[in-house]
């Protein structure tokens, strides 16, 4: 069969831009995933997506007029229900295959057409047939109906429809935007098909202002995007339009010179790649005087309200430079680039006015203020808050780094929460912690305490840098650890994919850390210097917050690319200290690949068991009560193997420890095929449980090697 290629576009009013990439994403996926399910495109079809501020187009390669027919296999029922003793069909059968479309004129024939198979215990009838191919105008009707109704839309509209009849009206229609036209074609031929009350044509529109013809024809399927660019001044490709504007705004910005670059903001690079249909890249600028603000605050409000991409030196300082992606191109750009100075200009006073005000109150001033604003209804307000903060930053800079760091760490404490108070960061959320530590500078606090108030909040997601000094770290550990607990301690827990207090990323946040800086406190440590500051606001203990926060390091260990086994081996032990966890890991897979490993792995997981059916052990071994050689010869091993692994093991030499102890794999396997453990003499079973006892807990110091047993 000959096939052509397809085009379905669908012509509509401005979409959502922070949403026009997924829609468009999913409107060509599930229309060609239609197509292929139907026969009516093959399996490695290639699918182009569309999609403009305007408009949600796919093409799909190859596709077919009429799908190809089925031979199809049908059960019908249990030959006992379908043929009677003598073989002939029952009315049950005959009603059946009636309705299967089948010739029921002569029984008998109907009967012998039909195959029998083993069906599980019983022999059944199954009736083979030929299914027509769909229809491509039945296809894509179905397909186009089901990309539609899939479309992620997150919020619906109702407009009315005039109807096209004899008898004049309106429909309700239910859409993200009104829908204007559809087009259909394949190949050159339009395909008549339906939706949101439009019938599909060869018309769309092109750019509201600078089409070139209206409407903008289209004579076949493979023209769209070339015609649209021509006749119609727009890019319907995002990924192109994406690229066309990467690369208008790095001319731009090379035209300025000095290094200036602009900012780098994915986000913002696809919302505006959303909101034109052919980018104009412009140069503005802005008074030098409002480059006395902070520059998080100049460059968020011209990217959040304005859409604008500033520009940054090559030291990284923002410029008063900033590029703005027009929609329009005209042959006198300078009423479009003095709009947009003029419109950002109040934007920047608004940022300079709070700054100023800002700064006419310390922060310290401020901390009152914490006592009136509510954290939450079951621990408090935002300055109880921070006096437990500030009590688990002291205690554990106290144990970290003595008086000075836990002075430090209780006083950014004390004041990192203070910006919340301000003008700016009422404005700009965004800025809460940047801000306050610009005005911890202005109040003549240390480098320390203020690059501790900026970074408390960090890491804030997945790739973030860590605080930049002690005090900070101390500061953003305690701010995360009082989350944790206090959260956990009403009862307000992760649950599926819902997390409303970002407790994932606390605990992470407080792996990080404790990993990346190596902190010389272990987990549980650190919940016992904060569950106390609670009080009775919080119930439960500390177990459920533990293994929520061990669960975390497992999945990012695993993510990082170590297997489950080896994560589960180091695991399985509970490691108080994070930052040995990595190196415990190395440890464990240097072991895997010795070729000792599967046999000690598996008699650590024999030597577990009998442990755990004796109860209570003591690791004491008395040599005199050893009889059999080889519990000797396993003996006079662990006396010259144990001490050497043990000192590498409390020098930090992980790895060495653990190899130490594969030279115990003879004697072990000797000890199993000739010693019974459970000897009927009592002194001789506790003294050889005892001797497995002492193996046990030299074997199991870095993880849990029974977890390397397959």
């Amino acid at each position: 069969m000959t096939t052509q290629n397809l085009l379905v576009e669908l012509f509509v009013e401005e979409l959502p831009p922070k949403a026009l990439n997924k829609l468009g994403a999913a409107f060509s996926g599930v229309l060609a995933e239609q197509l292929k399910a139907q026969g009516l495109a093959a399996a490695d079809a290639v699918v182009t997506a569309f999609a403009s501020p305007r408009r949600l187009a796919a093409h799909v390669t190859g596709v077919l007029a009429q799908g190809a027919d089925k031979a199809v296999q049908q059960k019908l029922m249990p030959v006992a229900v379908g043929l009677d003793a003598a073989g002939n069909a029952t009315p049950a059968l005959l009603k059946k295959l009636q309705a299967l479309g089948a010739d029921v004129s002569d029984p008998a024939a109907a009967v012998a057409a039909l195959k029998r198979a083993p069906d599980g215990k019983a022999e059944a009838l199954f009736y083979d047939s030929i299914v027509k191919g769909a229809s491509l105008q039945a296809g894509l009707q179905k397909a186009l109906e089901e990309a539609l109704a899939k479309l992620p839309i997150p919020k619906v509209m109702q407009y009315q429809l005039e109807t096209d009849c004899e008898l004049p009206g309106w429909s309700s229609v239910n859409f993200v935007r009104p829908a204007h036209s559809l087009i259909a074609l394949h190949g050159s031929t339009v395909v008549p098909v339906k939706a949101l009350g439009l019938t599909a044509g060869n018309n769309t529109q092109g750019h509201r202002f600078e089409a070139k013809a209206s409407p903008v024809v289209l004579t076949h399927a493979d023209q769209y995007d070339e015609v649209l660019k021509r006749d119609g001044s727009v890019i319907a490709s995002f990924a192109e339009r994406r690229a066309e504007i990467v690369r208008q705004l790095n001319a731009a910005a090379a035209k300025v010179g000095n290094g200036a670059r602009p900012i780098e903001d994915e986000a913002l690079l696809d919302e505006v790649t959303a909101l034109v249909e052919r980018p104009n890249v412009l140069t503005c600028q802005f008074e030098t005087e409002f480059l006395g603000v902070p520059q998080e605050c100049l460059i968020l409000t011209m990217k959040a309200n304005q859409k604008y991409f500033p520009l940054i030196d090559a030291s990284g300082k923002l410029t008063n430079r900033f590029l703005v992606v027009s929609n329009i191109s005209p042959d006198d750009a300078s009423f479009v680039i003095g709009g947009n100075e003029r419109v950002v200009r109040p934007r920047l006073a608004d940022a300079k006015f709070f700054f100023d005000q800002d700064r006419k109150k310390t922060l310290e001033s401020r901390v009152e203020g914490l006592s009136k604003v509510v954290y939450h209804n079951k621990l408090g307000t935002q300055g109880e808050r921070m006096a437990r903060v500030c009590a688990i930053a002291q205690a554990i800079g106290q144990q970290v780094g003595g008086d000075a760091l836990a002075q430090q760490a209780e006083q950014a404490a004390r004041l990192a929460k203070t910006d919340l108070l301000t003008d700016m960061v009422g404005e700009f959320p965004e800025l809460q912690g940047i801000m306050g530590g610009y005005y911890a500078r202005h109040d003549g606090l240390s480098t320390e305490v203020a690059e501790a108030i900026e970074d408390h909040y960090k890491p804030r997601f997945a790739g973030d840098d860590l605080p930049r000094n002690n005090v900070g770290l101390v500061v953003a550990l305690a701010d995360k650890l009082e989350t944790l607990v206090g959260m956990f301690g009403i009862g307000n827990v992760p649950t599926g994919d819902k997390d409303p207090f970002a407790l994932r990323r606390h605990a992470l946040g407080v792996i990080r850390m404790l990993i990346e800086k190596d902190v010389a406190l272990g987990l549980p440590e650190l919940l016992a210097l904060s569950i106390p500051v609670f009080g009775d606001k919080i119930s439960g203990n500390a177990d459920a917050l533990i293994d929520f926060i061990y669960d975390r390091l497992a999945g990012s260990l695993r993510e990082q690319g170590f297997s489950a086994q080896e994560v589960d081996a180091v695991m399985a032990l509970r490691p108080a200290r994070l930052g040995q966890v990595s190196q415990f890991l190395s440890a464990v897979r240097a072991f895997a690949a010795l070729p000792e490993s599967p046999a000690l792995a598996a008699a650590n997981k024999r030597i577990g068991n009998i442990l755990k059916k004796a109860g209570e052990v003591d690791a004491h071994v008395n040599p005199a009560l050893l009889q059999e050689d080889a519990e000797k010869g396993l003996y006079a091993a662990m006396q010259k193997l144990l001490p050497e692994s043990e000192a590498q093991f409390k020098a930090g030499d992980y790895t060495a420890s653990l190899q130490t102890l594969a030279a115990l794999r003879a004697p072990v396997d000797a000890f199993f095929d000739d010693v019974m453990v459970n000897a009927e003499a009592m002194d001789l079973r506790l003294n050889r449980q005892g001797l497995l006892k002492s193996l046990h807990v030299a074997m199991n110091r870095v993880a849990d090697l029974s977890r390397l047993a397959a």
